[in-house]
């Protein structure tokens, strides 16, 4: 079935966190929408950086430095957009990092999405109810308090996390709904805001350190070795176009209606969830032949049962659904990063995707 996304055209969206691997590609489908694209974030993490190769800095219609932790800054872009849409995506995103730095974490990913919510809040004098403002805030599945119970965790379910980056994205959820609550909640509301669970992705265009696939891509095209830490550990390979497709879907609705501002899960299927050595299994096939270091211990304890998503109420409610299994989205993966070792423009790889996609 195809998507139609015909409310974002020559609407105004504002996008936090556009310079990033998943900003980059929702900010490219915009494009492609026909939106009017905003971006407020900090400058690309990695080097290179999807954003500068799809030259969105001087495509999107303003292309904003700031810190969504200063709330003048946060609200001086809000009043200057003054957005149709606003997705949320800045984030300290690290469950590594959120160690060595949970003070910078706690404060970017709870008062960061404060912020946003506070200068939605802040435009309402300014807006009318008939043309409501669709707030999607992007948080993880990793809110959910694991149990290690290996069942899918589904809306309701109770919120925790141990790291600092699992429970700062928990209270980001519980922000959310204190201001939906408080502030946006009645008929005349021109604001409406709901939040979105997905998991860790993988495409085309990422190019971070210490993550298998963006690792493999440099080994392929590179110096033929390539360090596998632990074959053994065991993810949901989504590819980055399902989440997104579920934050459109979920922002279009809102425009519909005021019962869609709630929270909603976007997992994958759960043929997905494989090993990392399934992963290599289907990718090495696709390239020439690697020096592989297998640094997996085979002594390593077993690792927690993996937390999984019950996507079922974007599915009844929103008609969502996962389209791309498990080695489509190998597939398509390997396919970006062949073409654009090839040289091929990184515009055209994400726009002939993103169609693909659609069409699928």
């Amino acid at each position: 079935m195809r998507m139609e996304f015909d409310c974002y055209r020559k609407r105004k969206v504002l996008v936090t966190g556009h310079t990033g691997f998943k900003g980059s590609w929702l900010c490219e489908w915009l494009l492609a929408l026909g939106a009017e694209v905003h971006g407020l974030a900090l400058p690309p993490p990695t080097r290179p950086s999807l954003f500068s190769q799809l030259r969105l800095g001087k495509r999107i219609s303003m292309d904003i430095r700031g810190d969504i932790r200063d709330l003048a800054t946060v609200k001086g872009v809000m009043r200057r957009v003054k957005p149709d849409f606003v997705f949320h995506l800045a984030a300290q995103p690290l469950v590594r990092l959120s160690y060595e730095k949970p003070v910078e974490t706690f404060a970017t990913n709870v008062m960061g999405t404060v912020n946003v919510l506070e200068a939605a809040r802040d435009l309402m004098s300014e807006l009318c109810s008939d043309k409501p403002v669709s707030v999607v805030c992007i948080t993880t599945d990793k809110v959910y308090e694991n149990d290690d119970s290996g069942k899918a965790f589904r809306e309701g379910d109770p919120l925790g996390g141990s790291d600092p980056y699992s429970a700062s994205k928990g209270a980001c959820e519980i922000a959310i709904q204190s201001y939906r609550r408080s502030f946006f909640s009645s008929d005349g509301s021109p604001v409406r805001v709901a939040s979105a669970r997905a998991g860790n992705v993988i495409g085309g265009g990422d190019w971070a350190q210490d993550r298998i696939v963006p690792d493999a891509m440099r080994a392929f095209f590179g110096d033929r070795h390539l360090v596998i830490r632990n074959r053994n550990s065991t993810r949901p390979w989504q590819h980055v176009l399902e989440p997104l497709s579920g934050y459109l879907t979920l922002g279009a609705a809102l425009c519909e209606g005021r019962e869609f501002a709630t929270a909603f899960n976007f997992g994958p299927d759960p043929k997905s969830v494989k090993t990392v050595g399934q992963l290599m299994a289907n990718l090495l096939p696709l390239f020439p032949e690697v020096d592989i270091e297998d640094l997996t211990d085979p002594n390593a304890p077993k690792e927690a049962k993996l937390l999984t998503l019950d996507s079922s109420k974007a599915k009844s409610l929103l008609g969502w659904k996962s389209r791309w299994d498990f080695r489509r989205t190998i597939w398509e993966t390997a396919e970006w990063y062949k073409g654009r070792y090839g040289h091929e423009s990184a515009v055209d790889l994400c726009q002939e995707q993103i169609k693909s996609y659609t069409e699928s």
